[in-house]
Order: C-alpha cells, then sequence, then structure tokens
C-alpha cells in the first residue's frame, strides 16, 4: 500500500506553494493534465492555474507535463501554458517521469509528481523516487473503467486511516 500513497495531499494543484516545495527540496514540478489541471478532456485550463504556473516558473521552478494522454492532446495543452511535455508516458511506469527529469537535468529525489490518481500518478512517482502530491480530482469520471479504479482508490485509502 506504499507504493500508492502520496507524500501530500492537497484540494487542488493551484494550493502548492513554493514554501510547500522549498521546504523539500523540490525545484521540478511533473504535472498531470486530466482533472489535476483541468477537467477530463478539456482542452482550456481550470481557473488559476495560468497564474499558479506563471508565479511557480517566476519563482525558479522547473514545470513539465507528465501525461498518459495522446500526443496531441498533451502537445496543444501544454503549449498553451508554455510548458514542456512528455505525451504518452504510460505512467505508472516511471519510464516517462524518468524522461521529463533527464530533459530537465534533475534527479528524481528534485521533482514533484502531481496528480489526482493513485494507480498512475503516485504509483509511477514513487516508483520512480519522487516526491509525490495527490490532489481531488476537478469532477469524477462517468466512464465504467474510472468509477471502478476510484472505488479502488478509496479502498486503499481507507487503509492509511488506520
Amino acid at each position: 500500500m506504499a507504493l500508492f500513497k502520496p507524500k501530500m495531499r492537497i484540494d487542488k494543484m493551484i494550493d502548492i506553494t513554493p514554501e510547500m516545495m522549498n521546504s523539500v527540496g523540490i525545484k521540478a514540478l511533473l504535472l498531470d493534465i486530466d482533472n489535476t489541471m483541468t477537467t477530463h478532456d478539456n482542452p482550456v485550463p481550470a481557473d488559476g492555474v495560468e497564474e499558479w504556473i506563471a508565479r511557480m516558473k517566476s519563482l525558479g521552478f522547473i514545470l513539465m507535463v507528465v501525461s498518459n494522454n495522446n500526443g496531441e492532446r498533451v502537445r496543444k495543452f501544454s503549449e498553451l501554458l508554455g510548458l514542456e511535455f512528455e505525451g504518452s508516458a504510460r505512467k505508472p511506469l516511471p519510464t516517462g517521469f524518468r524522461r521529463a527529469c533527464n530533459r530537465l537535468g534533475i534527479k528524481p529525489k528534485e521533482a514533484a509528481v502531481v496528480g489526482d490518481q493513485l494507480f498512475t500518478d503516485m504509483l509511477g512517482g514513487n516508483l520512480l523516487g519522487a516526491y509525490t502530491v495527490l490532489t481531488e480530482p476537478y469532477e469524477l469520471e462517468s466512464m465504467r473503467f474510472f468509477k471502478v479504479k476510484r472505488a479502488c482508490e478509496r479502498f486503499i485509502m481507507k487503509f492509511w486511516r488506520k
């Protein structure tokens, strides 16, 4: 169960402060798209995301999108925000995160993986050895696959409280 557990839990990505990341030695944030920066399949960032990104970048943080989505969706969304990206990352395998770290010239322990899912973002980030930050999803997905996955996540999270 520990491989699924994030180091930090927050409501939304934009609630991450520079002080939070500085206190744990983070230089770069590897960001998921769907339900982390916007609703599922939405081409537009949620309110506050663009301002948060600009602020974090201005304070010296390196930001990169790492997503399982196809290259075109990830490219368009990332370019809209002025961020580099790794599409088709194959999370939870740590290879996409590792490629991102290599491209950014940082060690995995200097990166925070930020996302809304235990089985992709948190597992992949923990396998990499990165700091992991779990966000609440903007909205729950309606597809059966996601409903089952979210139910499994809730089951796992119950063990953390014990």
